[in-house]
């Protein structure tokens, strides 16, 4: 496998593989996914907007370079309240695990973002976390974060992204750090590919969060807790589509958090909002998610993890063996997955 290095959302080469609930495996093309559907089906993505949640300032006390990358909020309505990852001088161009540590924070400590100004309020057990306080009314923070924020990204992609790279067509409010990347899979015309099979298409918001702090101990700590909402259209779906039997399709590990978390209390998605605190791995038992599409992504990092609830590893192996074999693309521009849950 090999890294996407161009923010393409939807290459007309795009592929799929699927390994199905008795673990076969199929290569096809991406834009071929609504075969795969059925009568019935529920195909659920995430309707968040990524943020420009990249921040270039400087530490007051030291008067040293930092970058803020945005990573978690409490609510999907908070608007100055945030836990960040901050690194010291550099950008995207060094590999994130190469990029140097910021000076020593303390609580207190003023940050200088750009047009916006921000205070270290808690230090956080790591010396890359924090939560930080961004100064001003909510429309000075957006009005600031507009003008001086980035997407977030990586070395990999060699050019900055902008920020329509990161939102998908059926995006709306900006709330998540980094793109529900799963869902550039989608467009209007695969919305409708999925409807024309008889199947149902519905939308959640969940703030999609960071997917590397460039730390082997913090990633180990990724996902971290992450708000979302979902409507009472897409919790009657939901459960109208588990009455009857239907198949329930996850774009994004994202959804699988939010519609999981949401039916932990007596196991019925509830409308509202929520704050997914669980991992979900090997161990988790899917109350509600049937099979997910996803990015291609590599064994260890959190998303990987998660896509253990759905296969077992031996599956996962020979997968990953046939995605290095056949040159598939990783990270969010990259080829996609769909695994059906064994049932």
């Amino acid at each position: 496998m090999i890294p996407a290095s161009q923010p393409t959302q939807r290459p007309p080469d795009a592929r799929l593989l699927a390994i199905d609930r008795y673990g076969r495996i199929t290569h096809m093309r991406r834009t071929s996914f609504d075969g795969l559907l059925g009568p019935g089906d529920l195909v659920v993505a995430n309707d968040a907007t990524a943020l420009p949640a990249s921040l270039q300032g400087v530490h007051s006390p030291t008067g040293c370079p930092v970058e803020v990358r945005l990573a978690s909020r409490r609510s999907l309505d908070e608007t100055s309240d945030f836990t960040a990852v901050i690194f010291g001088a550099g950008d995207f161009h060094t590999r994130t695990e190469d990029r140097p540590a910021p000076p020593r924070l303390n609580p207190g400590d003023r940050l200088r973002l750009g047009p916006l100004s921000a205070t270290v309020e808690r230090l956080l057990d790591h010396a890359r976390l924090v939560d930080l306080h961004l100064d001003g009314p909510a429309d000075t923070i957006w009005a600031g974060l507009a003008r001086h924020g980035r997407p977030i990204q990586y070395a990999y992609l060699p050019v900055p992204l902008e920020l329509w790279d990161a939102w998908s067509p059926v995006a709306g409010r900006p709330v998540a750090f980094e793109a529900p990347s799963a869902g550039f899979a989608l467009d209007w015309r695969a919305v409708e590919g999925i409807r024309s099979r008889g199947a149902t298409f519905a939308t959640l918001t969940h703030t999609a969060g960071i997917s590397s702090t460039g730390d082997f101990e913090l990633d180990r700590r990724l996902p971290f807790d992450e708000p979302y909402r979902i409507s009472k259209s897409t919790a009657s779906a939901v459960e109208s589509a588990r009455t009857r039997g239907s198949r329930i399709i996850a774009i994004g590990t994202t959804v699988v958090r939010a519609l999981e978390h949401a039916a932990s209390r007596d196991g019925r998605v509830h409308a509202g909002d929520g704050l997914a605190t669980q991992r979900i791995g090997p161990e988790s038992q899917l109350r509600v998610v049937d099979a997910i599409l996803s990015g291609v992504h590599e064994p260890g990092t959190s998303h990987h993890q998660l896509l253990r609830a759905f296969a077992d590893d031996a599956t996962l192996r020979r997968a990953g063996e046939e995605l290095d074999a056949m040159g598939y693309r990783t990270h969010e521009f990259g080829d996609s997955v769909l695994i059906e849950r064994k049932r």
